[in-house]
């Protein structure tokens, strides 16, 4: 419908199953073991622990005298039927470059009351004072599994990792330095005219005369 503004609307749409744009991976990339270790989950996890107990128990023992051909099938048989029973047991995930890694069921759990007291402050059944409460607690919790998160990263961190960490810490991009004045009170504001009026000051010209 035509309008008196002259801006135009813009439509956009990205297919990520057609290669535009970042490709987020469909493979199944781990196991949420700590949503089965939640209280949520405890008898889950006792029944999942009792079931692969069971099942490995009846392996044949290697030791020294062990072929290597012996290591490689047990090796085989561990593999596939572990990622067998973490699939019967476990919740599949996908893990990607935006994965909150630091989310725990926790927060999630904080997030769905904060939901439901944004709901009841709309009925009248809260009050603001319960929503901000919440709200504060929800990002106290973030804040904590992040710094938690960060913590263990460095503790683990490998020797290629800690320059990584250094990356993540070091100020980015370049830094806005203050407005430069001379001595004979000329100001220097654009990028151009400081590093001329740093390079007078470390580098002065001779006096005439003067060798």
């Amino acid at each position: 419908m035509a309008t008196t503004s002259d801006h135009a609307i813009v439509c956009a749409q990205l297919r990520w199953d057609e290669g535009e744009g970042t490709k987020v991976s469909r493979k199944i990339t781990g196991w949420d073991i700590d949503g089965l270790k939640s209280k949520e989950g405890e008898e889950k996890y006792k029944k999942a622990q009792k079931e692969w107990k069971d099942r490995s128990s009846k392996r044949p023992v290697l030791d020294e005298n062990s072929s290597e051909e012996d290591l490689q099938k047990e090796a085989e048989w561990i593999q596939r039927n572990f990622v067998n029973h973490l699939n019967k047991c476990c919740k599949k995930i996908k893990v990607c470059a935006r994965s909150k890694r630091w989310w725990t069921a926790e927060i999630a759990e904080n997030l769905k009351i904060l939901g439901s007291i944004k709901r009841a402050r709309k009925k009248g059944e809260a009050s603001q004072q319960q929503v901000r409460k919440q709200r504060s607690n929800l990002r106290r919790m973030i804040r904590q599994s992040k710094t938690e998160m960060w913590r263990k990263f460095l503790t683990s961190a490998t020797r290629d990792q800690v320059w990584q960490a250094l990356r993540y810490t070091k100020p980015g991009g370049q830094q806005a330095t203050k407005t430069l004045r001379s001595r004979t009170g000329e100001v220097a504001e654009s990028w151009e005219e400081k590093a001329e009026l740093i390079k007078e000051e470390a580098f002065p010209k001779p006096l005439k005369g003067v060798e």
